[in-house]
Parts: structure tokens; sequence; C-alpha cells
């Protein structure tokens, strides 16, 4: 008889232990998709929050003063009548000024960090030093402050390290050029840089930059009332002996007069152009722009060879051998041949030769951008360009594009790499999508803005501005007007106040 398939009695069950196998693999497997599943739904989920450098701002609130940080939150407590000065929005230095008397001018102040710790204690007066650009845009000296004691001016840096002793009458900044200080000591002026370092003695009734570069010297005027340059090294570049001395410089070439007559010499006394112009508008290698008597526009050489005939109402120079020139009250474009290379069609023309191309406007709306070759590559209005980054961003119709400098359109996604949220578009409504393209903000908002540095977007709905987070949580709902701020911008629950030279940030 055969024992296929019968179990004897007592005979103990035996596991089939490849279909138990079979069964822990099948489980597993199960379990390590269902993890697999979550962890997608999870990361789908998962907004990446944006890294963000840790800066100061002044705010504004109730009528008082005090400081945030670029996460919002409240670092000196709003309760200074004053504006709190950060001369270095990445230190932890603010200066606070109280006790003003208008009347005469005088005031007082403290120094605090982000502990709230008075520092700097040792002065009468801790104040940053201001300068202007030529459009009155306001910035702050690096590194320098600007103390007094007994009734005298000295400089420490951001520090406390004395950089040049209390002892002058008064410090400031020369207008519109970095790391120039004029000094008065005993009715005299005087030039130190930012970290006291002595470029001129207090030996003179006036002092000028040559340019807006430090490095191009500066011209001063004697008691003689002769002018000559003196270099950022201390050198006396030019002998204070000529009548004036104009505010332009290329190489080693300098615009002076002397005896009455114009002319350009370099810093071994040689002389170009005596008695050949009545101003120089730029020297350009061997080429002068030049205005004559009849207030025409040409191009000389330094021997003196007529380059472009005096026959236009401006020229300016562009690269190369080309030049931006007027006539008949459009500009064009011409080489030193005169020969045409973009139509005098335009109102007005410039060459950005940080970037390398060409703004022509016609209809003083739109904006032709023209390439190194003459050609016009895109036509729109440009709402903002950004040279450390390389793109310009221009509305053309009705809408807003990305570029780079050869005016490939990119997107957003290509250029703010370091954004977490991307501004989109969609049936005429706002919305924000990540790096992947995903939705992330719903398609709602009337008008947005990009992310900003600290990880916050503008929103605009109903007329009214708030903000998103970098997660594109909303921080604040749309609450504000602000139909008279130039920037919209927001940290938190602040916005960005009217005032931008002073950059500081409220929630009036």
């Amino acid at each position: 008889m055969s024992n296929k398939g019968k179990r004897y009695n007592g005979q103990k069950r035996k596991l089939n232990l490849k279909k138990v196998f079979a069964v822990i693999i099948a489980i597993f497997v199960i379990i390590m998709v269902i993890v697999g599943i979550n962890t997608l739904i999870k990361e789908s989920d998962k907004q990446e929050e944006k890294v963000v450098a840790n800066k100061y701002f002044p705010v504004y609130t109730n009528g008082k003063w005090g400081v945030i940080n670029s996460k919002g939150e409240t670092i000196i407590e709003p309760t200074y009548d004053e504006t709190i000065i950060i001369p270095d929005n990445t230190k932890d230095l603010f200066i606070c000024t109280y006790d003003v008397n208008y009347s005469d001018n005088t005031f007082k102040t403290r120094v605090l960090n982000s502990k709230n710790e008075e520092i700097l204690t040792n002065y009468e007066t801790v104040e940053a030093i201001e300068n202007y650009d030529d459009n009155n845009n306001l910035w702050y000296e690096k590194d320098v402050l600007k103390v007094k004691k007994d009734g005298k001016y000295g400089l420490i840096d951001y520090k406390g390290l004395e950089l040049l002793k209390c002892e002058y009458d008064s410090i400031e900044a020369l207008k519109g050029t970095e790391n120039s200080l004029i000094t008065r000591k005993d009715g005299k002026l005087g030039l130190v840089d930012n970290v006291g370092g002595v470029i001129a003695e207090n030996n003179y009734k006036n002092i000028k930059a040559i340019s807006t570069k430090f490095e191009d010297g500066y011209i001063v005027q004697a008691d003689n009332n002769k002018y000559g340059v003196v270099g950022i090294d201390k050198s006396i570049v030019l002998e204070t002996k000529y009548d004036d001395i104009k505010q332009l410089k290329s190489g080693d070439k300098y615009v002076v007069k002397e005896n009455g007559d114009w002319e350009i010499v370099d810093k071994e006394g040689k002389v170009y152009l005596k008695d050949k112009f009545e101003e120089v508008i730029s020297i350009d290698g061997e080429n002068v722009v030049i205005k004559n008597s009849d207030n025409k526009y040409g191009v000389m050489n330094l021997n003196g060879e007529t380059k472009i005939k005096f026959d236009y109402q401006d020229i300016k120079y562009a690269f190369d051998d080309k030049y931006i020139a007027k006539k008949n009250d459009k500009y064009g474009i011409i080489d030193l041949t005169e020969k045409e290379v973009l139509e005098f069609d335009y109102n007005s023309l410039i060459y950005r030769s940080d970037a390398g191309f060409f703004e022509g406007e016609k209809d003083n709306v739109n904006t032709d951008f023209i390439d190194r070759e003459f050609n016009v590559k895109l036509t729109g209005i440009l709402s903002e360009i950004n040279v450390d980054n390389g793109y310009i961003y221009v509305r053309v119709g009705n809408e807003y594009k990305y570029y780079n400098f050869r005016f490939e359109e990119k997107t957003n996604r290509d250029l703010l790499t370091g954004n977490t949220l991307f501004l989109s578009k969609k049936d005429d409504k706002y919305g924000f999508v990540n790096k992947d393209g995903i939705v992330v903000v719903d398609y709602i908002y009337d008008d947005a803005r990009e992310q900003n540095e600290f990880g916050y977007a503008s929103v605009k709905k109903d007329g009214l501005w708030g903000c998103i987070n970098s997660k594109g949580e909303l921080t604040i709902s749309p609450a504000y007007k602000l139909e008279n701020s130039p920037l919209i911008e927001f940290i938190g629950k602040w916005h960005r106040g009217e005032d931008l030279n002073l950059n500081y940030y409220t929630d009036m």
C-alpha cells in the first residue's frame, strides 16, 4: 500500500519552508510599498525652506523706532523717537539717537548690539558716516564710525579700534566717492581713507574727487588758489600750479587750465591739445570727445587730428571705435569713420557697459534692447536689470519675461536659483510653484512679487497686499494698500517703508 499522502498517528506536522519564506517576502514587499507611498506623499507635501542670511533693519511702529532681523524677529523694541541707524545690516551695531535739540543741532547717541547691550561707550557721540551718489541715494561708509571726544572728532572701526585720534574740527565723506573722508583742522582741509590713513595733510582750502573711484585721485586747491592732484597713496601727481582742473581722468591724463588755456597733461608733464578745445567730455584711449565754442561735438585724437567732425549735438563713447551721437534731435551710433551703424531714430540711447547692450527709446514707453552688433533683439519695458545674476526682467506686451544678457528667454526657475517659490500666472491670476513646477500656492491673487532674499513673497488680493513665507504659508493676510510705496516687499508682518534710502520696515 502506498503511504503517499497518509499521516500516521503521532507523526509531527512538517512546515513547508518555501511557502513560509514566500509569505514573509510578500508581506515585506507590501510593507515596503506602503512605506514608499507614504514617503512619496510626505515628500510631495514637504516644501523647502529658504536659507536666509541674518541681517538687521530699522522698524517704525506707533511713532517709535526699533530693530528687526531678516526673520522678522524683534531685536530692539521700538522705543526710540529717532530713526535707528544701522551702518552695515550684516553687523549687530545699532546707533540710537536721543535728546535731540533741533534749535542748536545737538543730540546724544548710544550704540547697542543684538543683545541690547550698550557698546562703544567711551565717546560723547558715535555716528555713521553718510555718503550720497549723484542721484541722492544714501549709503554709509564701511567699517568706520565718526566719534566725538572733548569736542573733537576722530574715527574708530566697528569693534572700537581707534583709527584716527579725536583732534579734528569735523570729518565728512567726500560726496559720491567711497573711502574718502575730508577732515577739517585749524580751518584747513585734509583727506583720510576709511582706515584712518592720511592721504593729504590739512594744508588745503578745497578738495574734490576726480571721479567716483577713489583710485583716480583728488583735486586739491592750495592757498594760492592754484590746483593740483594727489593720489590715493599720498603722492603728488600734479603740482598745485594750475588755474583749474576738470573732474575727469583717463589713464594718466588730466584736463587742466594753465595760463588761461585748457590742455591735457599726463603725470610726466607732457602736454596735448593745448588751446584746441572749449570742453573735454571724455578721453578714450588716444581719442578725445570735445565740445567746441558752438556747442557742437566731435572727436580728435591726442595728436590734434579730427576723427569725427564737429557736426553733432552730442557724442558719448560706447566701446572700441563706436560712439553714440545725436543729430537732428535723434540718437544713433557711428564709428570713427562716421559710418552710421545704427540709424538716428531714438529719443534717447544709452550703452550699459556692465551688461554689454544698448537701450534705445523712441516713444518714451517701450525700449529697444540692442546688442553689440547693433541688432534690435527685444522691445519692451524694462522692469529690472540684475548685473550680478546676469538677467533683465522686461514687460513684453502684457507679460513679464526674463532674459539673459544674450537675450535668450529664461524662466524664473532658471535664474532665481536661491528661491524656493517661483511666481506663476494662470488665467490672469497669480500663484507660486516650487522648483519642480508643482503648484504650492493656488492661483488666487490679483498681483504678486517674486520671493525676496528673506524668503517672503508679496501677494495682492482685492486691492490689498500681504505676504507668504518660503513654504507658501500665508504670513499676513492682504491688509495694506501700499499705493505710495515704490517697492512692495515684506519681512513677516513688516512691509518696506516709503523712504528707500532709510531701508526701513513698518506695520503701519
